[in-house]
């Protein structure tokens, strides 16, 4: 249950202000069937963070027991501090839309979680965890969370989120779980 809300809180606070959020909300813009782009956003996103809980799994297997606290909980600290830098609105025209909202959607979705915080994270959390469902299920519901209001609501919504104050709030969680990771073994 602590993987589940944990993946749940740090992905959907880690999506506020990101790229992928931005890209929401042009998509929003350009496509009428709101359930076309939540349904790409969503099977983008299983797809997307199942391979990425399961490899933070896989390493995590590769990693000696002793290092694996420290990799995880710098890494986690190393994340919460990428947070505090904004992503910038990176999407553009692109002959993908001609397909479509849902395909339009998956791909590009798909493609911008690509090394993204929240792709990272799912990967910290999956290896921390050492277990792929509780992760997947938390991380794409985060995702989800974060999302949804976003394609729903659009700009209304982006106006009323400080996303400073947001950033800020991620970047504390993620602090916290990495020092906590940090010390858990000098704790047995």
């Amino acid at each position: 249950m602590e993987a589940l809300l944990t993946s749940i809180s740090t992905v959907a606070l880690a999506e506020m202000g990101d790229k992928t959020q931005l890209l929401a909300l042009f998509l929003a813009t350009r496509f009428t069937s709101k359930l076309s782009i939540i349904s790409g956003i969503l099977i983008a996103t299983l797809f997307n963070h199942a391979l990425s809980a399961w490899l933070g799994v896989e390493v995590a297997h590769w990693i000696p027991e002793n290092a694996i606290s420290w990799i995880i909980g710098l890494s986690f600290i190393a994340v919460g501090l990428w947070l505090l830098v904004p992503d910038k609105d990176d999407s553009e025209e692109s002959n993908i839309l001609k397909y479509g909202a849902f395909t339009a959607t998956f791909v590009l979705f798909f493609i911008a979680e690509i090394g993204d915080k929240t792709q990272i994270a799912t990967v910290l959390l999956g290896a921390h965890y050492g277990g792929v469902w509780m992760v997947l299920l938390g991380s794409t519901f985060g995702m989800m969370l974060a999302n949804v209001p976003v394609v729903l609501a659009g700009r209304w919504l982006i106006d009323k989120v400080n996303a400073d104050k947001t950033r800020l709030l991620a970047c504390f969680l993620f602090l916290i779980i990495g020092i906590v990771t940090l010390a858990s073994p000098l704790l047995k």
